[in-house]
């Protein structure tokens, strides 16, 4: 199964009535998803895997934020905190950066959710690959990823 199906498997396994949407236009950055939908930058949600003392935890964050690893241990209780490598990404979720969605992983991933995805009604996560996004809101993005909810930025 191609990325996007599984992303679409797992929003109707959700019972979530959400369609990917193929994108003519590359949406392999938050920019380039923000100008390809016509939308602002902070309504991307950006899918980071992170590492924590070794253990891979997503985290959900606004397209005009950057993630910060110091407020992340903490909020973990983790000695040490480190974004993965591409190859590490691809093995915990089986997608490629440039296209990790918030679900459909390889197994299901600790999520948190940055507060400020909350700004927006309606936020767009990728698909499973770069020319794939969906439309969702934060609050069932948190529902469908059983994210929890922090200031992470």
């Amino acid at each position: 199964m191609k990325g996007p199906e599984r992303v679409q498997a797992a929003l109707e396994a959700a019972g979530l009535p959400i369609e990917v949407v193929n994108l003519a236009d590359s949406a392999r950055t938050a920019q380039l998803a923000a100008e390809a939908i016509g939308t602002e930058l902070g309504s991307i949600v950006k899918s980071l895997l992170f590492l924590a003392d070794g253990k891979p935890v997503l985290v959900l964050v606004a397209g005009d934020r950057r993630a910060d690893p110091a407020k992340l241990k903490d909020l973990l209780g983790a000695r040490r905190v480190m974004i993965a490598d591409a190859e590490r990404v691809k093995q915990e979720t089986g997608f490629t950066i440039g296209g990790v969605p918030p679900v459909g992983h390889l197994q299901p991933l600790p999520t948190w959710v940055d507060r400020s995805l909350g700004r927006f009604e309606t936020v767009y996560a990728a698909a499973g690959h770069p020319h794939a996004v969906f439309p969702i809101s934060h609050a069932a993005l948190v529902r469908l990823t059983n994210g929890q909810v922090a200031d992470i930025t």
